[in-house]
């Protein structure tokens, strides 16, 4: 669990995100909110390359705010990004490989963890494909399964489903909702797509101008009148 106490960061005169108190508690929980309301900031603090003004982050009952970023992956924090950090001119299994040498205690387990996260994001048949001639959602499988490497605690997913297609969509879907289960990890998603934060998280927590606008069941937040004006853009 996450939980989040007055975090409050400012960039000159703004606020990106002002005081806010939050908790991510579900094995699979929504972070959402119109663009500029405080999301990306926040996976960045927690990741740690961003330092708050004021505030504290529990991840279970260790504080987060006091470790360096290589500290918190230590601890079981993953991440990935909007934009794919896939080495063009290393394989599919290279790339998750690369991960694993970071994180892995021996070069034994290590093989046994690329292994599983290959065949868990379904490219094991493109294991061997430079990173420069995967598709946009071969990409993103490997840089989900390096967040696999390691036994990660909590996992932050910053819009995974950008730019796939319908198809693209549901596979993803049944991919996140797998993760809990098979490697005991909890999930923070960041995504545009209402359909599929409502598919796969329990609990969501809206932003809005860096405050917390919801936070509950998804389909109650997402129903909500005030988070639906603020984010869905309509009544």
């Amino acid at each position: 669990m996450i939980k989040i106490d007055a975090l409050t960061v400012q960039f000159g005169g703004i606020k990106a995100l002002d005081a806010l108190d939050a908790e991510f508690a579900a094995p699979i929980c929504g972070l959402i909110g119109p663009n500029g309301a405080g999301k990306t900031t926040l996976l960045n603090v927690l990741s740690g390359f961003l330092t708050p003004l004021k505030g504290t982050i529990l991840l279970d009952d260790i504080a987060l705010l006091g470790l360096s970023a290589r500290r918190r992956v230590g601890v079981g924090l993953r991440r990935t990004f909007q934009q794919e950090l896939v080495v063009e001119e290393l394989t599919a299994v290279e790339n998750i490989q690369a991960t694993a040498d970071h994180v892995s205690p021996d070069r034994a387990s290590a093989r046994r963890e690329v292994e599983a996260a290959l065949d868990f994001v379904g490219l094991d048949e493109r294991r061997n494909t430079l990173g420069r001639e995967l598709n946009l959602f071969q990409r993103r499988m490997v840089e989900i399964a390096k967040t696999l490497i390691g036994r990660p605690r909590v996992i932050l997913m910053d819009e995974p489903g950008a730019g796939l297609n319908e198809a693209e969509t549901e596979r993803l879907r049944r991919l996140l909702a797998k993760i809990p289960s098979t490697f005991d990890s909890q999930l923070v998603l960041i995504d545009h797509d209402a359909d599929l934060i409502a598919a796969v998280c329990l609990e969501t927590v809206v932003l809005d101008f860096g405050k917390r606008l919801a936070m509950g069941p998804t389909r109650a937040v997402l129903d909500d009148p005030v988070v639906r004006r603020a984010y869905l853009g309509r009544e």
